[in-house]
């Protein structure tokens, strides 16, 4: 598969939204056979409902990329309801540095990532196929290894963390996509986890609210 199976629309879209998000230029490449792949397969898998290349462009690959600058320092991402690899597989593609693991129970999703990543070649992604709440959880251990996990539209703030929080590592923060300001979930974050950050993101081409929302574990009271 080549990237001319890519309309030429939206690789110009991909080619302007990296420029957008001053990423590298050489990105639009790999991240082009990656769309064209997930059209390919959701031909027939119903990967995502997203069926429009230019429109999967913005909500799925650009979307995605506008975190980028907040892993590039992180070692470890798990990435919790994947689906077909979003944020990750992109995430991964533009941040060679960081180890992106890919949770995901559907089997058919966990599949195309096997393949996506075969046909990229890429060397620091995996597929973890697995009930985000089943994995990683060594008996008498109460923290994972991963430095940090995110989810894009998978659950609410307290949701994830009820899901997932076991997976951080001590220091580590779930990084999570939200549209609007996520301010009741916020205020409903369960006990020992704390808002740290949270950044408005621009999509270039989305006219929509999205911001990043950071979540740590609560700093010990000093007493």
């Amino acid at each position: 598969m080549t990237t001319s199976d890519l309309p030429a629309a939206a690789r110009a879209d991909l080619d302007a939204g990296l420029q957008a998000l001053q990423l590298d230029p050489a990105l639009a490449e790999p991240l082009a056979r990656y769309l064209a792949l997930l059209l390919r397969w959701n031909a027939t898998y119903n990967l995502t409902a997203i069926r429009d290349p230019r429109e999967m462009v913005t909500k799925h690959l650009l979307d995605s990329l506008a975190m980028a600058p907040f892993v590039a320092t992180v070692p470890t991402l798990a990435d919790l309801g994947t689906g077909a690899g979003l944020p990750g597989i992109p995430l991964a593609i533009a941040v060679p540095g960081l180890r992106v693991t890919l949770v995901e129970s559907a089997g058919k999703k966990a599949r195309f990532m096997r393949e996506a990543i075969r046909h990229l070649g890429l060397t620091n992604a995996e597929v973890a196929e697995s009930r985000i709440e089943a994995l990683n959880r060594p008996a008498g251990l109460q923290t994972g290894t991963f430095m940090a996990i995110t989810a894009r539209a998978l659950a609410t703030l307290p949701q994830i963390l009820t899901l997932g929080g076991h997976l951080l590592a001590p220091g580590g923060v779930l990084l999570a996509m939200k549209g609007t300001r996520p301010d009741d979930e916020i205020a409903g974050l369960p006990a020992g986890w704390a808002l740290r950050e949270i950044h408005p993101l621009s999509v270039p081409g989305l006219g929509a609210e999205r911001h990043l929302v950071v979540v740590g574990r609560s700093e010990p009271t000093k007493g």
